[in-house]
């Protein structure tokens, strides 16, 4: 953790010493009373706390906001819902490169039993994107949404986007960071590829088809792929 994130209501609370962040205080970062550490709100203000006790079950400490976080930027993932282990990597990495929003749907091609996964009932997917944000110090958490099919999720994109989808089949040229003018939202298909439905909705919602080379990627190799080519234009 290279910020320790804490949710707005656990500001003035003892952190008990068995969860992580207090761990990482005493274990990694060998603060004792007095010592201060980089800390952040959950979407808020980054700032720096400071020990004030350790106790026999929990850790005490302050708050003090210094700056609010940068903005996020402005790439919306649009994904086909993922093998619950791939879908780990993208919210961690998604969050590590502060990416505005992450909407999956159910895909035509895909597994529709991914969505029943316990990454997403037990709260899993939140505490990827908590270790992302703080991995990169940061303290904004991309919003995160499941909508029930790909054209739901394309009607929530917000308006005057840059749309580019990923294909490897009917793709008429690279994706590039010529192509990827802000706001910009990318999508991504599941394992066995895009429906022909799909690619009739993506193509009519003015997304161009667009790959990133004759390689053939893993869907979180490809996701970091596209967000660093867009953040190349940046």
């Amino acid at each position: 953790m290279n910020i320790i994130l804490f949710e707005p209501g656990e500001i003035g609370l003892p952190l008990p010493c068995k969860d992580p962040r207090a761990l990482h205080i005493l274990e990694v970062l060998r603060r004792r009373e007095g010592d201060l550490f980089d800390a952040g709100i959950v979407n808020g203000p980054r700032g720096k706390g400071s020990v004030t006790r350790v106790g026999p079950d929990a850790l005490h400490f302050l708050f003090e906001p210094v700056s609010d976080p940068p903005p996020a930027d402005l790439i919306h993932l649009v994904l086909a819902l993922p093998r619950p282990q791939t879908a780990r990597k993208i919210l961690n990495e998604g969050a590590s490169l502060g990416v505005a929003s992450i909407r999956f749907f159910p895909s035509e091609k895909g597994e529709p039993g991914y969505g029943e996964s316990s990454l997403w009932k037990s709260g899993e997917w939140r505490r990827r994107l908590l270790d992302g944000a703080s991995q990169a110090f940061d303290t904004r958490l991309p919003e995160v949404r499941h909508d029930p099919g790909l054209g739901a999720a394309l009607e929530a994109l917000p308006a005057g986007c840059t749309r580019i989808a990923l294909d490897n089949y009917e793709a008429s040229g690279r994706m590039t960071p010529a192509l990827a003018a802000r706001p910009l939202a990318i999508a991504f298909g599941p394992e066995r590829g895009w429906s022909d439905a799909e690619r009739s909705l993506l193509r009519s919602g003015g997304f161009a088809l667009a790959h990133l080379g004759a390689r053939v990627l893993r869907t979180e190799t490809a996701v970091v792929a596209a967000i660093a080519i867009a953040k190349a234009a940046a």
